[in-house]
């Protein structure tokens, strides 16, 4: 029969079944980051948009998860809309 566990072996247990989650939420957010970039990168506006809105949504989630602080969304959903403004609204 095994022994009990220390409280300090069931926190690293808990921090690491965290530690895998947030780094899945983390890089479902990057995915969608790139596959925005890469619609920007072939001048496709309506997928670009898209991507846009689903980039936003994934980077909301994580911050209400409390993956992402609510300055790092912030800062990362503006760099992406400005990219998008810059590449489709001076080709105008």
């Amino acid at each position: 029969m095994a022994g009990k566990k220390s409280s300090a072996e069931k926190r690293h247990e808990q921090s690491e079944v965290r530690r895998l989650h947030n780094k899945a939420i983390k890089s479902e957010c990057r995915t969608y980051a790139k596959l925005f970039v890469e619609a920007v990168q072939a001048k496709d506006a309506k997928a670009a948009e898209e991507k846009l809105k689903a980039l936003s949504s994934k980077l909301d989630s994580a911050r209400s998860k409390g993956v992402l602080t609510r300055n790092a969304v912030s800062r990362k959903k503006s760099r992406m809309a400005k990219l998008y403004n810059v590449t489709f609204n001076s080709a105008k």
